[in-house]
């Protein structure tokens, strides 16, 4: 079974914009010696539509470099179409990549058998298992609990990171693919202690960049029957999970990172950095948490 707790990975930039390629070894180095269960770039969170392509190829070769096969890294295809999605996952899987995550189809706004289909036909021509990405926030369109279930008992797609942080929506899909090999993830950090309470299986993580070890704790406290301890810490930082998406994101994730002296950098227009009023809410959570 696909499970546990994977750090959604920025992207840090320089001064002047540019692909800051020290300051990613840096942030991968610490994911790595955290005990991350696997490291997620690109996708929202890593800024992949503000990116070039070459800059895309890049970002992923300086991880799995990083990484060296101590974690899964699953990027993000960022795609559409079909034939834009399948040349991206021969890449990412030319690079060495474990596992590739595919967002549900933007702007042609498909129907749900459209993305069935659409994500049958990915999975029937990829190498490397897929993980569906579910987000409505995103891209508008929305895939049920039962289209998921569908889509679980294919034999190349192993997951959802879901987008959705509704617990009936979670709840149903763990209960409508309880009999297939699929994990069941929550891409919100305040959900990861709910859904491994009915049964999910971990969740990709914003959070995971500024404390990785809390997340991967949260998640190995669960499976060692710890729960009172995973509880403990869900409680303990729920207000730095809220505040790290206090606007889109990355961009308090950014600006934590460099308040930690790590390589958060700048963020690539149409971004703009965090409010001044927001700025102040993240310093004092951060340091009532000792993070900085």
């Amino acid at each position: 079974m696909f499970k546990g707790a994977y750090t959604l990975l920025i992207t840090p930039f320089k001064q002047d914009c540019s692909l800051d390629e020290k300051g990613l070894r840096t942030l991968v180095k610490r994911q790595v010696e955290a005990g991350v269960h696997g490291i997620a770039p690109l996708g929202v969170t890593g800024e992949n539509s503000l990116m070039s392509g070459k800059e895309i190829a890049r970002v992923v070769e300086i991880v799995v470099d990083e990484v060296n096969g101590r974690c899964p890294v699953i990027p993000d295809t960022c795609t559409s179409g079909i034939d834009a999605t399948l040349e991206r996952i021969r890449l990412f899987e030319k690079i060495g990549c474990n596992y590739v995550s595919v967002f549900v189809p933007y702007l042609a706004l498909p129907k749900e058998e459209g993305i069935v289909k659409f994500y049958e036909q990915v999975a029937d021509s990829s190498k490397v298992p897929i993980l569906i990405h579910n987000s409505p926030g995103r891209v508008v369109v929305n895939l049920s609990p039962d289209g998921t279930a569908r889509l679980s008992r294919h034999r190349n797609i192993i997951g959802i990171k879901e987008g959705v942080k509704l617990l009936d929506h979670l709840a149903k899909i763990v209960y409508l693919a309880r009999d297939e090999d699929f994990g069941v993830f929550t891409g919100k950090d305040t959900t990861l202690y709910p859904l491994l309470c009915f049964g999910g299986h971990g969740n990709f993580a914003v959070a995971g960049n500024v404390i990785p070890e809390v997340m991967r704790d949260i998640y190995n406290y669960f499976e060692r029957g710890e729960r009172d301890k995973a509880q403990q810490l869900h409680y303990k930082y729920y207000s730095v999970f809220e505040i790290l998406r206090a606007e889109a994101n990355p961009i308090a994730v950014k600006e934590a990172l460099n308040l930690m002296g790590l390589p958060g950098g700048r963020l690539r227009l149409p971004l703009t950095e965090l409010s001044d009023a927001k700025k102040a809410i993240l310093a004092k959570t951060m340091k009532e948490k000792g993070l900085i």
